[in-house]
C-alpha cells in the first residue's frame, strides 16, 4: 500500500481529481467530489495494473502539495 495525495477540482458540471507523484496522466471525474475519487482510484489501480509499479517511482516524492491565489493583469 501506499499513499497518494490527490488533488479535487470543483466546477459548475462537477469534479475532476488526479493523483500526484505518478508518472504519466491520470484523471478521473465525477458529479461529487466521491464519485471523482472513487473514479480517480479506479484510474489509479488501472495505470499501475497497464504500466507496472514503476509507475509510482517519483524522485523525489510529493511531501505536501499546497494551493495558492495569485492576482494576473487581464
Amino acid at each position: 500500500m501506499r499513499n497518494i495525495k490527490i488533488i479535487v477540482e470543483e466546477y459548475p458540471d462537477g469534479y475532476v481529481a488526479y493523483p500526484l507523484g505518478l508518472k504519466g496522466v491520470v484523471v478521473g471525474q465525477g458529479d461529487t467530489y466521491a464519485e471523482a475519487l472513487a473514479d480517480v482510484r479506479s484510474a489509479i489501480r488501472f495505470h499501475i495494473e497497464t504500466f507496472g509499479e514503476e509507475a509510482l517511482e517519483m524522485d523525489p516524492p510529493v511531501i505536501q502539495a499546497f494551493v495558492a491565489e495569485a492576482v494576473v493583469p487581464t
